[in-house]
């Protein structure tokens, strides 16, 4: 009975160690995330339609939103930053 309950113990210190690590979880890794939608509606975005800010570029769904993102970029950046959305530089 005291080698089930050590072994149970030492399982859970593992698992616990693992947990508060972030190993194997992918959790501590940095992941990039690019950028997949629009930053004005969430739609999928059309390589198309971009807009280069800053050294980066950033992609929308249709022209209305490229404006809207004209007219505030800080917002758009600030919130694709938030989200953890990494953004493709600006082609030289």
């Amino acid at each position: 009975m005291r080698t089930v309950l050590f072994v149970g113990c030492l399982c859970l210190a593992v698992s616990m160690a693992f947990v508060l690590t972030g190993c194997g979880s992918g959790e501590g890794e940095e992941e990039a995330i690019t950028q997949k939608t629009c930053p004005v509606m969430a739609d999928p975005i059309d390589k198309d339609i971009y807009e280069d800010y800053k050294g980066k570029r950033v992609y929308f769904c249709c022209s209305g939103c490229k404006m809207a993102f004209e007219a505030d970029p800080k917002k758009f950046m600030k919130k694709m930053a938030d989200e953890g959305v990494i953004l493709e530089d600006t082609p030289k």
